[in-house]
């Protein structure tokens, strides 16, 4: 219980800086022997809370993108569904299958993050530049397609975020990662309430709360004082532990 709530904070925190805190707290329950698919509803159930902290604790950071993020976030919520409905249709099997490919992907993605997160910095130099409807037409379809990868599987849905808007829009970085925080708890909050619905019976309510009160925790730390920390050393922790959790997915 401990480790599951220390997960919990850590992704949490991580999520509010960086993205990919699942790589945290899905690894952590199937290393202590949650079943992937229990792993991943419980997970997604319990960073909720650590959505709304951080996504709190960056608020002002989302004041002047409301009138993109109107067209985001739906896109977001109607990839979410479809991402959950797979989850819960598709055979079991197939998301033991699918699981450790896109683990090995996120976990690829956490090591490209700076590289990433570089290029769209360099992209971001003219935040006065106007969207065309063609790139914003790219900007709702990338939100979508995230949405989807985040309502089957959440980890490092954040850094895919990142990876959009900052290819496509002349945003600081500072601001797309509110608007990640943001669109990310709402995919969250889909998956959540579409397990909760269907397969009540399949989360584990005693690790979705643990994780909750520890993301609850994080999200507000990550918000404060994420800046801080040292996102390298972040990273080495999400590759760490994900390694773990492949291992133990790939040794089942």
């Amino acid at each position: 219980m401990i480790l599951i709530a220390l997960a919990g904070v850590g992704a949490g925190a991580i999520n509010a800086v960086v993205g990919s805190g699942t790589l945290i707290t899905f690894p952590t329950l199937v290393a202590l022997g949650y079943p992937p698919v229990t792993a991943t509803m419980s997970n997604a159930v319990g960073l909720v809370a650590g959505g709304i902290s951080g996504t709190w604790g960056y608020r002002r950071e989302l004041k002047g993108q409301w009138g993109r993020l109107k067209w985001q976030i739906p896109a977001s919520l109607l990839g979410a569904g479809l991402g959950a409905w797979l989850l819960l249709h598709l055979p079991e099997k197939v998301f033991v299958t699918v699981v450790p490919i896109l683990l090995i992907g996120a976990l690829l993605l956490v090591v490209l993050g700076p590289r990433i997160q570089a290029w769209a910095k360099k992209r971001s130099a003219d935040e006065a530049a106007p969207i065309s409807t063609g790139r914003m037409a790219l900007v709702v379809i990338g939100t979508f397609a995230v949405g989807v990868y985040g309502g089957y599987f959440t980890a490092a849905q954040g850094i895919l975020l990142i990876g959009v808007m900052g290819a496509l829009l002349p945003e600081s970085m500072q601001r797309m990662n509110a608007a990640k925080n943001l669109l990310s708890l709402l995919v969250n909050v889909v998956a959540a309430a579409a397990y909760t619905l269907v397969a009540f019976d399949r989360i584990s309510w005693i690790a979705a709360g643990l994780i909750a009160v520890g993301s609850l925790l994080g999200g507000f730390l990550g918000a404060h004082y994420g800046r801080r920390l040292s996102p390298r050393a972040l990273r080495v922790i999400i590759v760490i532990v994900g390694l773990i959790g492949l291992y133990r997915l790939l040794a089942v």
